[in-house]
């Protein structure tokens, strides 16, 4: 009985609570255990209204921030790290849609195989885009002047950077590698021809 009462309070006088820092979308950006397209386009959404948000105050940033040298550090490792996020996103929609062979026995579905691998290569650009972002933001952050400051709230931040400087972390080559076997399959499956088959 208690459980109807309950359900039966008007929802409006629930407080609500204003999204409008970089900080708080990124928060709202989350990994799940099976990756749908669905999810993928909410996390990208959420990813990108947090490029497109102001900082909050470097009070509520996500590391201890105590001047202004450090303040300009963790927006750019922020910024990167949200452009790998959108990077790992758009490279799981493009596995989605991506044919990794032709198999001669998909000849009935050719015309939709090439919409689709047309798809993946529309996403594997965007990622490509992203991780041009996230490089330059990462470059950015390891620049001379930031060498000696360490933000450990957000070490793994630092630690992506590190990578990219080094070219341990090169998306750029991966997504390369993904377009060059797509253009593979995609002649493979434009020389279908119906008497072969």
């Amino acid at each position: 009985m208690a459980l109807l009462t309950l359900l039966m309070l008007p929802v409006a006088n629930l407080p609500a609570w204003k999204i409008e820092y970089a900080e708080q979308f990124y928060k709202l950006y989350h990994q799940h255990m099976y990756r749908y397209p669905e999810e993928s386009a909410e996390n990208l959404w959420y990813l990108s209204m947090a490029l497109k948000s102001p900082f909050a105050n470097p009070l509520n940033a996500l590391a201890k921030i105590e001047n202004e040298l450090e303040w300009e550090k963790y927006r750019n490792l922020f910024s990167m790290h949200v452009y790998l996020r959108i990077v790992s996103e758009y490279l799981n929609l493009a596995a989605k849609y991506d044919k990794f062979n032709a198999h001669f026995h998909n000849y009935p579905w050719k015309s939709a195989n090439l919409d689709s691998l047309k798809s993946a290569e529309a996403y594997y650009k965007l990622a490509l885009e992203s991780w041009e972002m996230a490089r330059l933001y990462g470059e950015t952050a390891r620049e001379r002047r930031f060498r000696w400051i360490h933000l450990d709230e957000i070490q793994f931040w630092e630690d992506e950077a590190f990578r990219i400087e080094n070219e341990e972390l090169d998306y750029g080559d991966i997504i390369a590698v993904h377009l060059a076997r797509l253009e593979r399959v995609r002649s493979g499956f434009a020389s279908m021809d119906y008497e072969t088959y």
